[in-house]
């Protein structure tokens, strides 16, 4: 066997890893090897947010400079412990009418895709099977505005959602914008959330017009936060918390205390950036995952 490939034991699995050594954040220097180590210390918060999920997956073979796919169907020698399930696809770019997703419920899984250079992992609002269980929100800054103003953005909503009795969990895409992700029932289609989702856009809208955006019209967007209600689309799918990024630095999807969303706001200190792979461990091991009640559902939307 050759000597960048070598047998590894991940829960009883065997799996072959190679080219530990490649760079895949050139201007970081952070190889494929350590790609994998992060999946796995990560990989105790990263797994219940993809448990039972459709797994989108962008692939970057030669680094985040290079060329990149996204990737939706089980690749060829997926090996068969590896968890496949047949579902329709809405809105396939290739007109398909079903796609073998991998999904990612277990640690073997995760070093498997992350030695195949899946450095971005995206999920849908909806486990297998049922309505979504998640709302999300979006929040895309157009320059000038940056993540200080979705940090302004985010504490509205926060505010308009918990009107309804929603509450909203913030976290950084691990780019320019963030995410709130809110727990809701798993009763209702995504039709219906995203509407609602919409129209909480369009109030604030409505009442923030010099910050606030709820159309999609691009043009529109400079110096203002796009409100995406869109994501909740059944055929479209969110960055999960903890993913990596492909940016120069490997960041990742962040989740954060609204303590901190608010200093953002207030301009006091540069909590709303993306935060690295080994920024985002420390803060996992001092505060745990502060997604978690996520997976504890939450009520319909009004």
């Amino acid at each position: 066997m050759p000597g960048d490939r070598f047998r590894v034991d991940v829960q009883g699995r065997s799996l072959e890893l190679s080219n530990l050594d490649k760079v895949l954040y050139p201007a970081a220097g952070f190889t494929k090897g350590e790609v994998i180590d992060y999946y796995t210390r990560i990989a105790p918060v990263l797994l219940p947010h993809l448990a039972d999920r459709a797994l989108t997956r962008i692939r970057f073979p030669n680094g985040v400079a290079d060329k990149s796919f996204f990737e939706k169907n089980a690749p060829a020698a997926t090996p068969d412990w590896v968890r496949v399930e047949t579902l329709p696809a809405p809105g396939s770019t290739k007109g398909r009418e079903t796609i073998d997703y991998v999904v990612a419920d277990d640690l073997p899984t995760l070093v498997w895709l992350a030695n195949l250079a899946a450095l971005e992992l995206h999920t849908p609002q909806w486990r297998i099977g049922t309505h979504p269980d998640t709302m999300v929100v979006d929040l895309d800054p157009g320059p000038p505005a940056g993540l200080r103003e979705c940090c302004e953005v985010a504490l509205l909503l926060r505010d308009r959602l918990a009107d309804d009795g929603i509450d909203s969990y913030p976290k950084t895409s691990g780019k320019k914008g963030m995410q709130l992700c809110c727990p809701i029932a798993g009763t209702q289609s995504s039709d219906v959330v995203s509407e609602y989702a919409h129209r909480i856009a369009q109030e604030l809208e409505s009442a923030h017009p010099k910050l606030i955006l709820s159309r999609m019209a691009k043009n529109l967007r400079g110096g203002k936060v796009f409100i995406d209600w869109s994501q909740n689309n059944a055929a479209k799918t969110t960055v999960a918390p903890y993913s990596l990024r492909a940016q120069p630095v490997p960041s990742a999807s962040t989740p954060l205390t609204w303590d901190e969303v608010a200093a953002g706001a207030a301009g006091k200190r540069p909590a709303a950036r993306p935060y690295t792979a080994a920024e985002v461990l420390k803060r996992v091991e001092k505060q745990g995952d502060l997604l978690a009640p996520l997976l504890d559902g939450g009520p319909a939307v009004a």
